[in-house]
């Protein structure tokens, strides 16, 4: 799998977001928000955390239109696969690429802790390595990741079966409190809290890991 992550500036999660595809087998490249094309052959775009030129504006949305960016739109429209994470989650919402916004927590404070997540399916390259249902343990560490959605939107993401993850408990004021939902066509995932930091025994928890495992066995030909 030849994975390619993107850094802004204000990235700070870009490194550790590369590490987690290396460790599950991938070949990483760094491609810098001035680029204009993604590498040959890249199977997925990692859109990494940290705080894309300042959060200036709105999380992301300076981000969204950076010459890169563009790239990976093209790339997602054509069925090209992308993990957006934290600040990669709002990044592709500005964008369009997923549904729905990225909101300032309801209460107002920025979040940093390990939190209970359920998966809500496992039918996505993302999520196969868990079981629908499962409770896992994943950090955050946001400000603005209170994902708003209108009823309607909810009730399409849950028909679709495209909420990927939920908090297990209030967090932010999330909208039925989606953590991470998926595009129409199940190749991109936008979600609020780290796997990428849950992913080795090091961080003292490897539930993040399936997801990486997950992706790369889903790329991987047999």
């Amino acid at each position: 799998m030849k994975a390619a992550v993107l850094v802004f500036p204000g990235s700070n999660c870009d490194r550790d977001l590369a590490m987690a595809f290396r460790n599950a087998g991938a070949e990483v490249t760094m491609v810098w928000h001035k680029d204009s094309a993604l590498p040959e052959g890249v199977d997925v775009v990692g859109i990494p955390g940290g705080f894309s030129f300042g959060d200036y504006l709105r999380c992301g949305a300076i981000a969204a239109r950076s010459p890169i960016t563009r790239a990976v739109i093209e790339h997602t429209a054509r069925g090209g696969y992308a993990l957006g994470v934290c600040n990669g989650f709002q990044v592709l919402t500005e964008t369009g690429v997923l549904p729905g916004a990225l909101m300032r927590n309801a209460g107002l404070k920025f979040v940093c802790r390990p939190v209970p997540l359920t998966v809500e399916t496992a039918d996505s390259a993302f999520t196969a390595g868990y079981a629908k249902g499962q409770q896992i343990a994943i950090p955050v560490a946001h400000h603005d990741g209170n994902y708003v959605a209108d009823a309607d939107l909810v009730a399409r993401l849950r028909a679709e079966d495209r909420i990927a993850f939920t908090y297990a408990e209030p967090i932010n004021g999330a909208t039925a409190d989606i953590a991470g939902i998926l595009s129409e066509n199940r190749r991109v995932l936008g979600l609020m809290p780290h796997p990428e930091r849950a992913a080795e025994p090091a961080h003292g928890n490897t539930d993040g890991a399936a997801l990486f495992r997950s992706l790369l066995g889903a790329l991987v030909p047999a």
